[in-house]
């Protein structure tokens, strides 16, 4: 006799062996079983029936700047974990930049966990921050459950989080793989950013020649090779240039340990559409051109890219000028990223299954998260996200969770909805209202 707390059912339940209808069991958080759909349920358990809605495993996004304590009129953890609820993510993992004090010590991290600990809709992690004065404070973070640590080759737009050269990233690169930690690094060469054309103004075009591609090249070769000496474990954050890609898929069949995001924003969204003063869509490295975009979806079907995360950067409205050369760079998309990656997936042939890998399998992996999130399986955590995936909404700024509703997507419609978020086998998120915050602080596993 199945023994089960709650019994959740849909005629499209995606698993790591494809999409069938089905039955979920869950028990204590966990998920005990996946069972035929039309399996009877037991008596006192409480059950909910789908129907034709998707049952997907929670997506976990490794890649959100909460900027929380000290630039909370930025973000929070209150209102960036509502809007990762709102849409269907159910674990995120917070950057070390843009609060205050930035994660770059054991210390700092206490203090960003007690801050997050009342305020976390979902579970949250943390990521620990490489600089070029704190090698000694690397393995106490990682000691003190980090995911790894972040870095910047180039300028990182706060003071407080200065970049590594390349001394300074061979050195923190060695510290870190001596306990087999991993490094995730804005890549773009700050030689070839000072070398490029900058004017200031409102054309998107003047800002896009600022960033060149071959900045991110240089510094992803540069990383590669680094990576190579010393066996290290490095990610390449947000991939837009299309041109590092050969190398990159050269440096994994060689064995190097490397692995690349993306973002919606490079896969939905186009240099020939951005709107001259329109600084909501700002962000670094660049949003390119439409055939650059079609690299980039290549290379994910491909498996030369990872894995697909927001980079979520939001700031204060005021902050994003009609200057592109002044205005403060980053794209809010938490709430949006399931839809729009899913809106321009399924026009490229991709389905359900695609999106759940680069969300959610494959960010969970990332991050050793793998045995509790990213798939509906048995002993996984009852992370779920139901979603209407043939349902389209258009993008209202109103509407949006996150604190400052800027937004590059707003009057976009986007098919996939998301009708109900759950956290453990609680709902947390439906119809547009929350539960009380019930998410939990996690700590990397050793």
């Amino acid at each position: 006799m199945l023994d089960a707390e709650l019994v959740v059912r849909s005629t499209r339940v995606v698993t790591p062996e494809g999409s069938r209808a089905a039955a979920v069991a869950v028990s204590g958080g966990r998920i005990t079983a996946v069972l035929p759909h039309d399996t009877e349920v037991p008596a006192g358990a409480r059950f909910e029936d789908f129907g034709d809605d998707v049952l997907l495993p929670g997506l976990v996004d490794t890649h959100v700047h909460v900027n929380d304590p000290g630039r909370t009129e930025w973000e929070g953890f209150w209102t960036a974990t509502r809007a990762a609820a709102a849409g269907g993510i159910t674990t995120l993992v917070d950057m070390p930049l843009n609060s205050l004090p930035p994660t770059t010590t054991a210390g700092h991290l206490r203090t960003k966990r007690e801050v997050a600990a009342a305020k976390a809709h979902i579970d949250v992690g943390f990521w620990g921050g490489a600089l070029p004065d704190n090698v000694k404070d690397l393995r106490p973070l990682h000691d003190a459950g980090v995911f790894g640590f972040k870095a910047f080759l180039s300028p990182s737009g706060v003071d407080e989080f200065p970049h590594l050269d390349q001394d300074q990233l061979a050195r923190a690169l060695a510290e870190i793989t001596a306990f087999d930690g991993l490094l995730i690094v804005h890549a773009e060469d700050p030689h070839h950013l000072d070398a490029a054309p900058r004017r200031g103004g409102p054309q998107y075009a003047h800002f896009l020649a600022s960033r060149p591609r071959d900045a991110e090249n240089t510094a992803i070769a540069g990383l590669i090779e680094q990576a190579r000496r010393l066996d290290a474990r490095v990610h390449v954050l947000h991939l837009s240039s299309a041109d590092a890609l050969p190398l990159i898929a050269a440096a994994k069949a060689d064995g190097v340990r490397v692995t690349v995001e993306t973002c919606p924003h490079y896969l939905t969204l186009t240099a020939e559409e951005v709107p001259d003063g329109a600084s909501e869509f700002k962000c670094c490295p660049p949003i390119r051109e439409s055939a650059n975009q079609d690299l980039l979806w290549q290379a994910l079907a491909d498996g030369t890219i990872d894995c697909v995360v927001t980079d979520h950067s939001p700031s204060t409205a005021d902050l994003k000028t009609d200057d592109f050369a002044t205005a403060w760079g980053g794209i809010s998309g938490l709430q949006l990223s399931l839809a729009a990656v899913w809106t321009e997936a399924r026009g490229r042939g991709h389905g359900l299954e695609d999106v759940v890998r680069w969300m959610s399998a494959r960010t969970a992996r990332l991050v050793g998260l793998d045995d509790r999130k990213g798939a509906i399986e048995a002993g996984r955590d009852a992370d779920f996200a139901v979603l209407a995936p043939d349902e389209t909404f258009t993008v209202d700024p109103a509407a949006l969770q996150h604190r400052n509703r800027v937004t590059a997507y707003a009057g976009k419609t986007l098919s996939g909805v998301v009708k109900s978020t759950w956290l453990r086998g609680e709902r947390v998120f439906h119809g547009g209202e929350f539960t009380e915050p019930r998410g939990q602080l996690l700590i990397r596993r050793t």
